[in-house]
């Protein structure tokens, strides 16, 4: 460990799972994290089209982390409330409307972390 990395207990992770799967298996770890990062550097589509599909995927999955993540991150390069909206009920005719809307909440409180604004009680 070199003086510029944090201890692997004081690292900030990403994901939950990042921890562990780093102390189990950091060479697994470290393959994920190139990937995704190659996955990130695609120059098309945009940057915005590119969170909002994968906020979708992860509302498809069930993964109230990944929504918010997606969300924020969407956000953060000018998606706006609408279009974040418009992009989880779009899941609605092949997954159905209660995976939706229990969606929504996850995606709002990322959008409002994504445009640095206090979350709205829902």
């Amino acid at each position: 460990m070199t003086d510029a990395q944090p201890p692997e207990d004081q690292a900030d992770w990403v994901f939950p799972f990042e921890k562990h799967l780093h102390a189990i298996a950091p060479g697994l770890h470290d393959a994920q994290s190139a990937w995704l990062a190659s996955i990130d550097s695609l120059r098309a589509p945009d940057r915005k089209t590119h969170e909002l599909i994968r906020m979708v995927c992860t509302v498809i999955l069930r993964n109230p982390q990944g929504i918010q993540r997606h969300a924020m991150l969407a956000a953060e390069v000018g998606a706006t409330w609408e279009e974040i909206a418009g992009a989880v009920l779009l899941t609605e005719p092949g997954f159905g409307i209660l995976l939706a809307l229990e969606a929504l909440p996850h995606a709002r409180k990322g959008w409002h972390a994504g445009q640095d604004q206090p979350a709205e009680t829902e």
